[in-house]
């Protein structure tokens, strides 16, 4: 993703859900970045440019034992 993208999902992420989160660049990939809170890695937003539409799919994993 490039750097304006990940900066307008990180204004969504604030804006929508918790100032606190952040939109963080993955280390060698460019077609997602991962979402915190604080230190705490909370998921992956997926880029998805199929037929054209861009969207943006989040993806988080919660433990049974976090329940």
């Amino acid at each position: 993703m490039k750097a304006d993208e990940i900066k307008k999902l990180d204004a969504y992420f604030k804006r929508t859900f918790n100032p606190e989160m952040a939109v963080k660049a993955r280390p060698r990939k460019d077609d997602s970045a991962e979402v915190y809170i604080g230190e705490e890695f909370l998921g992956v937003v997926y880029l998805d440019d199929e037929d054209g539409d861009r969207s943006y799919n989040f993806s988080m994993a919660i433990l049974d034992v976090d329940l």
